[in-house]
């Protein structure tokens, strides 16, 4: 990073910035692609992209978009959303289309479908290709686009062991985080078409994301893409070691089949989660209580084996279980 050769990238002069702007499009086996600052600023730039404001989205009701993105929505494009329950993270076609709104001068016109890959919520569930092709042929049929938050996208790439061009191909834009799994300090990437690339940075400079000598930012996502992609199966395999001994715990519930890739939800009968949390942080273990009766962890570059081993010492400890 300290080396990185650099300009200004809002003149689209950095050098560094503009060759991995081009690996990550051909890689993604589309036309273009712009470096921005956070996967929520590259969503919600996909969002005003492909919507007229009074339009609605599509999209499931535990999505990122919808739930951690400061009511953007709203916010930047003016759109409403329409959200289904989906308890796997993608619904089903036929759930898609019946949202899909009839023209009628009453309704707001049915502009996206917007899918989360790998699902935050629904444990880092993996779309598959062949589901996401199903929805897009609906889409195109229906006159709507399709994008793509795919935050961990490269998680599910490693998973699948497809390549990342098969998703690209089934979506009009899509995102990826450097700043997860891959492990950079910062900085996310939107993909699309050069027409759409040319708008989006249009729309980034309103958004105060141009960032200038962002370089040093670039190098560091470039040493990722190079180093950090394949090993992110050592994260799967950490998060399904999480998942079967926590199973065993009591008052416990995990599902390990359903641990597809680095997150691991964990379900507290006791309705505990907040108190577990505390008592984690206190034995050195990180871990999120996103409802009373649900913790999140996750595992990741900075997390290894043996790190794996104090996380399950210390929630055996927490639970009063003794661990085998």
């Amino acid at each position: 990073m300290a080396e990185a050769q650099v300009g200004d990238d809002v003149f689209g002069d950095d050098p560094t910035v503009n060759r991995l702007q081009l690996e990550v499009a051909t890689r993604c086996g589309m036309e273009a692609a712009l470096f921005v600052p956070s996967g929520t600023m590259g969503n919600q730039i996909a969002v005003k992209l492909h919507t007229q404001p009074g339009e609605e989205l599509i999209c499931e009701e535990r999505s990122h978009v919808w739930v951690n993105e400061a009511g953007g929505l709203g916010l930047i494009s003016g759109v409403q959303t329409k959200t289904l329950a989906a308890p796997e993270g993608v619904p089903s076609v036929a759930a898609f289309e019946a949202a899909i709104r009839d023209e009628d001068v009453h309704h707001p016109r049915s502009a996206l479908i917007v899918l989360e890959n790998t699902h935050n919520y629904a444990g880092g569930r993996v779309i598959p290709v062949a589901t996401m092709a199903a929805i897009r042929a609906l889409a195109l049929r229906r006159g709507l686009k399709v994008h793509l938050d795919g935050a961990r996208l490269w998680n599910a790439v490693v998973a699948t062991r497809t390549p990342i061009a098969q998703f690209a191909a089934q979506v009009d834009t899509l995102t990826f985080c450097f700043s997860k799994g891959l492990g950079c300090p910062a900085g996310s990437m939107l993909v699309g078409t050069r027409e759409a690339m040319a708008r989006a940075r249009r729309i980034r400079k309103a958004l105060g994301g141009g960032m200038r000598q962002v370089g040093i930012l670039a190098a560091a996502a470039e040493f990722a893409l190079e180093r950090n992609v394949e090993r992110l199966a050592d994260d799967h395999a950490r998060a399904q070691r999480l998942a079967r001994a926590f199973a065993e715990l009591p008052g416990c519930r995990v599902d390990p089949a359903t641990v597809e890739t680095n997150i691991v939800f964990v379900e507290r009968a006791a309705n505990d989660a907040v108190a577990v949390e505390k008592a984690l942080a206190a034995e050195g273990v990180r871990a999120i209580a996103l409802a009373a009766d649900r913790l999140r962890f996750v595992t990741h570059l900075d997390v290894g084996d043996g790190d794996i081993e104090r996380a399950l010492a210390a929630m055996a400890k927490v639970t009063g279980a003794r661990m085998g």
